[in-house]
């Protein structure tokens, strides 16, 4: 591959790792605190039709990306209130969840639009814009930093914010009283409660930070990658995103490799749709699901023992 390629790549790259970043941060936070959260496929799909809805009815990304925010949370305490507050199987509900979003957005979008279960296509003010970096056109030929400048510009503000959440994210974890708090609280929730720290409240609000990110990634899949929303558009990215949190091991640097290896490889497959192995041409579809295959593969095969949270899935029932 040329120079030329390889940049086009990589930029892809960037962009199609961006929804599966938020949803594998989405991940890792709740089950930090204890919640498991299968139904992170859910939230995004749920997130990516009313960004992309509103955003057609109102002619603004932003409105769209708040509405997009607002259902992914409300989705996010209801599985809080069947898995928290009526201690409900917290795998049970992440898959009601996803069952849900998958059929009402489809009837909604169809009895809104009257398209076949899609919105109309989004343009100008109803899309996200991309930005360009300062002098990106000034070092475009200067050797190595042109390339790399190139790569980084003219992506989606939700792109560079996906990326500032990795170290954000470990900070709040492992330097601030608050994360030490959520990890407790998924490791020994007694012991919080001993220490007069509230487990409800805390899990709660991993949750509902759990359901912001996941509305992030569904408004940007919508609203920044695509140009509206389609049937089933999440197409698996939300497992992909657990599986990644699992080879990651809960850790945020790690998650962020994790999602960058399928967003290459998804990049790459979408690059080199057409091509001939032994003379044979390989079908579109097997390239379309190379990247998942790979994907698993790879986590299922390099993750060793991962360990979660001691007291994750269990509800947190308090001694009298």
């Amino acid at each position: 591959m040329d120079v030329a390629t390889i940049v086009q790549v990589l930029e892809s790259t960037l962009r199609l790792a961006t929804p599966l970043l938020f949803a594998c941060l989405a991940g890792l936070i709740s089950e930090r605190a204890g919640v498991f959260d299968i139904g992170l496929e859910g939230k995004m799909l749920m997130a990516a039709f009313m960004s992309a809805a509103i955003a057609y009815v109102s002619g603004n990304v932003w409105v769209g990306l708040t509405a997009a925010v607002f259902a992914s949370v409300v989705l996010s305490l209801v599985h809080g209130v069947a898995s928290i507050t009526f201690r409900g199987n917290q795998l049970i509900s992440g898959v009601a969840i996803n069952f849900l979003a998958a059929g009402i957005t489809v009837v909604v979008a169809q009895n809104w639009f009257r398209q076949g279960g899609r919105t109309p296509s989004l343009s100008g003010n109803a899309r996200m814009q991309r930005i360009d970096l300062p002098f990106v056109d000034a070092v475009r030929d200067v050797p190595v930093l042109g390339p790399i400048y190139t790569i980084l510009s003219g992506h989606a503000l939700l792109v560079y914010i996906a990326f500032l959440c990795v170290p954000l994210t470990w900070y709040v974890l492992f330097r601030t009283r608050f994360g030490l708090r959520l990890r407790a609280v998924g490791e020994n929730p007694a012991a919080v409660d001993t220490a007069g720290v509230s487990v409800v409240r805390l899990r709660y609000g991993a949750v509902a930070i759990c359901g912001v990110l996941c509305g992030l990634a569904g408004a940007y899949l919508a609203t920044g990658l695509s140009a509206g929303f389609v049937k089933d558009m999440t197409a698996g990215r939300g497992f992909i995103a657990l599986a990644a949190m699992i080879f990651a091991k809960w850790r945020p640097w790690h998650a962020m490799g994790a999602v960058l290896l399928f967003g290459l490889l998804e990049a790459v497959a979408n690059r080199f749709q057409n091509i001939e192995i032994l003379g044979v041409g390989v079908p579109v579809q097997a390239m379309q699901a190379l990247p998942y295959i790979l994907t698993v593969v790879i986590l299922a095969g390099f993750v060793g023992k991962a360990i979660p949270p001691r007291a994750g899935g269990w509800p947190y029932v308090k001694e009298h």
